[in-house]
């Protein structure tokens, strides 16, 4: 179960909200956190992400483009 997280929180608690701060869905989030391609980790059942070092990590992510 997610814990409610305000925008201001630096901590963000669950891939609903991990998906939310970054504009995914929760299933393709899920898919990134398993994968382990978002700087977030697992504390107990939940997902875990510090909102300054996600936001970060996408900013300086490359683009993917079309081949």
């Amino acid at each position: 179960m997610d814990t409610p997280t305000s925008e201001s929180s630096p901590i963000i608690w669950g891939a609903r909200a991990i998906a939310a701060a970054i504009g995914k869905t929760p299933r393709a989030t899920f898919h990134l956190l398993e994968r382990g391609e978002l700087p977030a980790r697992k504390v107990g059942h939940q997902w875990v992400a510090d909102r300054d070092a996600l936001l970060g990590f996408l900013r300086c992510a490359p683009i993917a483009t079309a081949a």
